[in-house]
């Protein structure tokens, strides 16, 4: 099993990806904050299947602090590079960018940055106000730097999922967007790098964030107001969930239809983790 090469520098990017660019070849990019798991593997499995052998997969490991609001767990978030780099190796990868923050920003605090829209918008960032700046600012970044053809995002991230491929096409950056599903544990819960912070009383409680969305999939067929409830029936039987936001919305996440393609979402926290999942259902069919 060979390891990938590790660019620690802009420059060092540059020249590991120059003999692929030059030969015309493509690079498939999978953005990471690193603390690895099956969840971002299936990513890496994903665009080494999309390219030929003699293409570049590249996973970047940054954990961003834009992205990260006051009071939440940057310095507590995972750094697990060694780990991190054999599972890059067990999958395909050729290269890994790890740059510091001096690396990626390196005037300090951006002056310049990518809007994604009014807050108000969107789920995450009304509970979490400037994420999504932080989230769109540092992907064009990468996207800028590394300047793949394809990039890989997991759809447990669902949000960030539509922003990223929003801000791909409002901004004409031509690269292909691929979102692949998420993996999950056998008991249902969504594979995060924050779940390690979970004690075993606490992951059980998680459970019910998958339970409750795997309810309202159930009750598609008759409606969103049906969805919604039986969704909530779940987490309200749990007293140590601390709910977010439960939301019904299209998959383009601009309303709530009221049949057809949907996406159900919830946010909540376990103790002092912050769990997010979702799941996609068809609302409609029961007269």
């Amino acid at each position: 099993m060979t390891r990938p090469l590790v660019a620690h520098t802009r420059a060092e990017l540059r020249e590991a990806l120059s003999k692929v660019r030059a030969r015309g070849g493509l690079v498939a990019l999978v953005p990471t904050m690193g603390a690895l798991h099956d969840g971002h593997a299936a990513l890496m499995a994903a665009a080494r299947a999309a390219v030929q052998e003699a293409d570049v997969v590249v996973v970047s490991i940054f954990v961003n602090p834009m992205q990260f609001g006051p009071g939440e767990d940057l310095t507590r978030y995972p750094r697990t590079l060694d780990a991190d780099l054999d599972v890059c190796a067990a999958h395909g990868v050729q290269v890994v960018f790890c740059p510091t923050v001096t690396e990626v920003y390196p005037g300090g605090d951006p002056v310049v940055t990518v809007d994604p829209g009014p807050d108000s918008r969107s789920w995450e960032g009304r509970v979490r106000p400037g994420h999504f700046r932080g989230v769109a600012t540092v992907v064009a970044k990468l996207f800028g730097l590394v300047r793949p053809d394809l990039a890989f995002f997991g759809e447990k991230d669902y949000e960030q999922l539509v922003l990223v491929r929003r801000m791909v096409a409002d901004l004409c950056m031509g690269i292909e967007i691929v979102g692949v599903p998420t993996v999950r544990e056998p008991d249902g819960l969504a594979l995060s790098s924050r779940n390690r912070f979970l004690e075993p009383d606490q992951r059980l409680l998680a459970q019910s964030l998958s339970r409750a969305l795997s309810a309202g999939v159930r009750a598609g067929p008759h409606g969103p107001e049906a969805v919604l409830a039986a969704a909530r029936e779940v987490l309200e039987a749990e007293p140590g969930i601390s709910l977010d936001y439960l939301a019904l919305s299209d998959p383009d996440l601009i309303g709530t239809p009221e049949s057809g393609p949907a996406r159900v979402l919830v946010a909540a926290r376990v103790g002092s983790t912050r769990l997010i999942d979702n799941m996609a259902l068809t609302l409609g069919g029961v007269s």
